[in-house]
């Protein structure tokens, strides 16, 4: 990888997916992972009810293992849910009861913050919900010289590449445009794209093309919840392989 690619002139830096994280957040003092209408809302809303979230890779076979050992739920995929299951769903998560401990993976935030565990960067998780409170976290606990690398994690084509998803970039924007220092080009663009739908968040959601497809296969109320800018001051730290409330 070109050494250009990741971005080390800026105090601010934005890149997509798995591979832009591995690009920015060398050298970086703080990571946000954002996934607007899948794990980082549904994490958020998870932090709000005083659940400890445990990320962890899509799809692997020794995550019902992981969970047993954590004593922790194992959330489904949206569409393996059958009626009272949770899920990746932040409206499962809101309606679940006794739950204490959950395991949370997902093929694009999870695995993103999976991959950057263990690193010398501290990790937080950002939503259109908790953006701001993001925000301010990051700036109470900035100096000079602190670096910031915000990806916003996108989605997944048929075939597996990487589709880059409007409403990432507006929440990884939503957070870069409460932030002070230098950022870079990409990261002036997020904020751009932010500023641009702030004031028609919610119609912008449902009208994206993530929007269109939660709403098609009868998610729509996720896309609500998504919508809610600002809903909440939890800022989600991971520490010792989980997300708890800094």
């Amino acid at each position: 990888m070109n050494r250009e690619h990741g971005q080390d002139a800026a105090a601010i830096r934005c890149e997509w997916g798995l591979d832009g994280a591995r690009a920015i957040a060398v050298g970086a003092d703080i990571v946000v992972v954002i996934d607007v209408l899948s794990f980082t809302t549904s994490l958020c809303v998870a932090l709000e009810r005083g659940i400890t979230v445990f990320p962890y890779r899509w799809r692997d076979e020794s995550a019902q293992t992981f969970a047993r050992e954590h004593d922790a739920h194992l959330a489904v995929g949206r569409r393996a849910a059958r009626p009272g299951q949770v899920s990746l769903s932040p409206s499962t998560i809101r309606a679940a009861t006794g739950l204490r401990r959950l395991v949370l993976p997902s093929p694009n935030g999870s695995t993103i913050v999976h991959e950057l565990a263990g690193g010398r960067a501290t990790v937080l998780a950002a939503s259109l919900r908790n953006a701001p409170a993001v925000a301010a976290w990051i700036t109470a606990r900035s100096e000079p010289g602190t670096v910031v690398a915000v990806i916003p994690a996108g989605e997944r084509w048929p075939e597996g590449g990487l589709r880059p998803a409007v409403e990432d970039l507006w929440g990884a924007g939503a957070v870069i445009d409460g932030l002070s220092g230098a950022p870079s080009p990409e990261a002036i663009v997020a904020r751009d794209a932010w500023r641009a739908v702030s004031a028609t968040v919610r119609a912008s959601l449902r009208d994206c093309a993530s929007g269109r497809e939660l709403i098609g296969i009868g998610f729509g109320d996720d896309v609500e919840v998504a919508a809610e800018v600002g809903a909440t001051d939890r800022v989600p730290v991971l520490g010792h392989g989980a997300f708890r409330a800094g």
